[in-house]
């Protein structure tokens, strides 16, 4: 089983996030020696620089939070994140074309971006917004996610409703069970919301709370 600390993908998406904000986030990373940072494409490269010689991943969203900008503008995004050194992309799925059964339309779109992806050895995580979809609509999701070559689904943005439940979790390992990981994001504030999503099937954790849970994990050790 793997280091807990290793679940976290430690994020700053929000849009007032500054250079300092961000240099914070990569030295916590660092110092709690965490999967990655999840931050916006235009912090990219300062993350990349921050991070080298660590292998804490960088991880950058396209198509965020909103998944309804054109296929062409997420697969420029992506493209342009890992041309700056991003290793994973968290893309949002088109989550209209999902409620409209327009299946080929996501299917291309994934594929496109997955392809790109493998070009540069990253990792492609496919953002679903759990919390506006049906568990039928989560379980679609996810066998579109794998058809289409993407190596995780994750549940949220965060900026919605809410974000993610034990129960789409669930959802998500029903479907995919272990051909695909999962992402767990929004809201996992505590221990407890960590564990039991790692519990459900979640194989990274997409927190702004990391450091807090992670001073929870080791003050019971």
């Amino acid at each position: 089983m793997k280091a807990f600390n290793k679940y976290f993908d430690h994020t700053l998406l929000k849009p007032e996030a500054t250079e300092n904000d961000i240099r914070r986030l990569c030295e916590e990373a660092k110092e709690h020696d965490f999967a990655s940072v999840c931050v916006n494409g235009c912090y990219v490269p300062l993350a990349v620089s921050l991070l080298e010689g660590s292998d804490i991943k960088v991880a950058a969203v396209a198509g965020f939070p909103l998944g309804a900008s054109s296929s062409e503008v997420k697969v420029f995004e992506a493209n342009d994140a890992l041309e700056n050194g991003a290793d994973e992309i968290d893309m949002v799925m088109n989550i209209g074309a999902l409620k409209d059964r327009r299946y080929a339309v996501i299917e291309d779109e994934i594929a496109t971006i997955a392809g790109l992806c493998d070009e540069y050895d990253a990792v492609l995580k496919v953002i679903l917004e759990t919390c506006l979809l049906t568990d039928n609509e989560i379980m679609q999701a996810c066998r579109l996610a794998k058809k289409s070559g993407a190596d995780f689904v994750k549940t949220s943005t965060g900026f919605s409703s809410r974000g993610a439940s034990v129960r789409n979790v669930q959802v998500m390992k029903k479907a995919v069970g272990s051909s695909m990981s999962i992402k767990a994001s929004g809201g996992i504030k505590t221990l407890a919301d960590a564990q039991a999503m790692i519990k459900a099937g979640a194989d990274r954790l997409g927190c702004s709370a990391s450091v807090g849970i992670m001073k929870e994990y080791l003050a019971e050790k």
